[in-house]
């Protein structure tokens, strides 16, 4: 009975560690190679993963498919490049921005983080009126979220400069960066799904009437699910920006949404481990086509795939993904921990032994 306790905070840690530390073997084994390819690759992944964990956080604790979290990641991106593009520049193309924006210049971290409150406050005021939807009216909503942002930002010339870019936003090319938010993300939504309100939102997405009979405010839990993801998704807009250097509105559209959804499914829409893991796997897919859609040499040989064959390749992934194994690689479980099943067995012996004698 002792042991109990620490089993259960075993396991809840475990999963996390585990996956921070893989992905900081990722990171290592980029740096190893030293290729500057392969660094921007893996710069790129990370910054999806963190949002891809945010995605997670709603639709993997609600069981409500979202299709509008990247418009958050285009708010977090927009407003870093408020915050930490070049005064005189934005003091000619956004005149619309308030004077504490179009006159100072703020560092990186600064920017980051307002990108990730600015999508935190939206989040709550948009989910006050959509959060009471289920089902496909949810998803529809939130569809209709990301479009209405998207034609927001491309007619808003004087404070997005429309569908012109934003530029000049200072860039961040290290990846021991990156990871340090993957990592803040991944721990960020360990706690919330351990936490007494993220257990009430998985018990509302698993049966919604007997959460309701328990006296679980439904509405109420899965906003704080929809704000958290939002501030992260927000978080890698912010991050994005720092990586490209230039936004554009177009980026954070339809491409993007489809991408993210689909590392999720891939991976297992119903665990962190599987947001982490489906990024992962998805990224060496895609960048697996994109070598042979640029031509592979064998011996004198080019091997080419056609043009969009990592759009259609994709695709084939994640109809083989919902055919052979429907809630993805982890099977919508997180990594389980090896010492939790030792001492499982340790206390079965020591009871079998106890009740012999």
């Amino acid at each position: 009975m002792t042991m109990e306790p620490h089993r259960r905070r075993l396991e809840t840690i475990w999963s996390p560690i585990v996956l921070i530390g893989i992905v900081a073997v990722v990171v290592a084994l980029g740096q190893f190679s030293g290729a500057e390819s392969v660094t921007l690759t893996i710069n790129e992944m990370l910054i999806r993963m963190v949002v891809v964990i945010g995605v997670y956080t709603f639709v993997g604790n609600t069981g409500i498919l979202s299709f509008g979290q990247v418009a958050f990641m285009c708010i977090g991106a927009y407003a870093a490049g408020w915050a930490a593009g070049p005064p005189a520049w934005k003091q000619l193309m956004l005149t619309g921005l308030p004077a504490f924006l179009n006159e100072t210049q703020y560092p990186f971290i600064v920017a980051v983080l307002g990108g990730g409150l600015l999508a935190t406050v939206i989040a709550a005021l948009f989910g006050a009126a959509i959060i009471r939807l289920t089902g496909i009216a949810a998803s529809i909503a939130t569809f209709a979220f990301l479009a209405a942002v998207n034609s927001l930002y491309s007619n808003w010339d004087s404070v997005t400069a429309g569908a012109s870019s934003i530029i000049g936003i200072p860039t961040v090319a290290n990846s021991w960066v990156f990871f340090a938010y993957v990592a803040f993300a991944i721990i960020c939504a360990a706690l919330f799904q351990q936490s007494r309100v993220g257990l009430m939102v998985r018990a509302s997405r698993d049966d919604e009437i007997a959460a309701k009979s328990v006296a679980i405010n439904v509405v109420h839990v899965r906003l704080s699910a929809f704000v958290l993801s939002a501030f992260l998704v927000g978080l890698g807009g912010g991050l994005y920006a720092h990586f490209l250097g230039v936004i554009s509105v177009d980026v954070f559209y339809l491409n993007l949404t489809f991408l993210t959804l689909a590392m999720l499914i891939i991976g297992g829409s119903g665990s962190l481990s599987g947001a982490v893991i489906g990024t992962l796997f998805v990224t060496l897919i895609v960048e697996i086509l994109r070598k042979f859609e640029a031509g592979v040499t064998i011996q004198s040989h080019i091997l080419g795939l056609p043009r969009y064959s990592q759009e259609i390749g994709l695709g084939i992934v994640l109809a083989l993904v919902l055919v052979l194994r429907p809630s993805g690689l982890t099977n919508g479980s997180e990594i389980p921990c090896p010492f939790s099943r030792l001492s499982m067995r340790r206390s079965r012996s020591e009871q079998e032994t106890l009740t012999s004698s």
